[in-house]
């Protein structure tokens, strides 16, 4: 699961407010991030190099900007993600900032890695899978070194689920519920961590998952999101009932809808199918007619479910920065929402923002 792709195409300000100070708590108040989220994959090098100096940039602009959520993974650029939003978030009071990181994988040598090695636009590293309890240990402990940390706020278990691992996905599940959950739950026990839950861009597992283990939350993917929400409406209610919070990531389906004035050429990490291009494009058309930035409705409109944390979009640059909070800002009219319930956009029992 890669975060979102970064916005693009919207008209930057060099003035521009704070986003809201409000926040939505949840680990049994333990954990209080700001209704935007800092997605860590691109300054991770996804699908582009970033610069070391404007990757941390848009990190020390976000705190700025009132972004206290931050979000990465090993992952993401084998490391480089973590590395990056450590040097940004170094010498920042520790409490004053919420962090969370993923385990899962292991970050190996790879002297034979190609240029753009899954989606990442770095070589000599790659990741493999390991939820075994001694590789959650070992990677927890890489990423702790990486952010110079002492402890996250959020530990994810990383991209399970049946379309990730195919066949493997039953051993997969086992291994997550037998070995890396329980050493999580160790993790968080000791104080090493404040919640745990999982990171995945797949509806089933999730439902899966929430019977068998007690999560504090899922961050979900690009599946609870303006363009798609039937297939994640069983999930939201059954994280609501059980007090899961869902930090609703890839709120632009991977750039599909990042842009101001037409849709994207990417849709969950590949070029988007016609009918997806159509049903995006349909929705630009709805936002034109209503004069809304595409991007600020996509960003909004999931906060509007109460099993939402967080919105956690990708950014890269501080000019990225400033246009995603800019977006968070906007006063979006309710007919909005109407007008895209009349074309069918929206699911009739879908909540949309008040």
């Amino acid at each position: 699961m890669h975060e979102n792709v970064a916005i693009s195409g919207t008209p930057q300000s060099s003035m521009y407010s704070p986003i809201k100070a409000e926040r939505r708590s949840f680990a049994d108040g333990g954990v209080n991030p700001s209704l935007l989220g800092f997605g860590g994959a691109p300054i991770g090098n996804l699908f582009a190099e970033v610069g070391d100096e404007p990757a941390v940039a848009a990190v020390q602009e976000a705190l700025r900007c009132g972004i206290s959520f931050f979000d990465t993974a090993p992952y993401y650029g084998y490391g480089l993600s973590e590395r990056r939003l450590g040097r940004g978030l170094a010498g920042v009071p520790r409490e004053s900032f919420v962090l969370s990181t993923k385990v899962g994988r292991s970050i190996e040598a790879d002297r034979e890695g190609a240029k753009l090695n899954d989606g990442f636009a770095v070589v000599g590293a790659k990741a493999v899978f390991d939820y075994s309890y001694d590789g959650v240990m070992r990677s927890f402990d890489s990423s702790l070194e990486r952010l110079g940390v002492d402890y996250v706020d959020v530990l994810l278990l990383h991209d399970i689920g049946r379309v990730t691992h195919g066949q493997q996905h039953p051993q997969r599940l086992r291994q997550a519920l037998d070995e890396a959950l329980p050493a999580m739950a160790e993790l968080k026990a000791s104080g090493a961590c404040r919640a745990i839950g999982i990171g995945v861009n797949e509806v089933a597992v999730c439902l899966e998952l929430m019977p068998q283990f007690p999560l504090d939350c899922i961050l979900l993917a690009g599946r609870y999101t303006l363009l798609e929400q039937d297939g994640a409406w069983e999930i939201m209610e059954e994280a609501l009932r059980r007090s899961v919070a869902i930090l609703a990531a890839g709120p632009y389906n991977s750039g599909l809808l990042g842009d101001a004035h037409k849709p994207g050429a990417t849709y969950n990490y590949s070029a988007v199918d016609p009918e997806t291009l159509g049903r995006a494009q349909r929705i630009y058309d709805v936002c034109a007619a209503e004069r809304v930035d595409v991007g600020a409705a996509a960003l909004q409109f999931p906060l509007a479910h109460p099993a939402v944390a967080t919105v956690v979009a990708g950014l890269r640059s501080v000019g990225e920065v400033r246009s995603a909070v800019e977006r968070l800002n906007a006063k979006l009219p309710a007919s909005l929402w109407s007008h895209l319930r009349d074309e069918g956009l929206l699911a009739p029992k879908v909540m949309v923002p008040i």
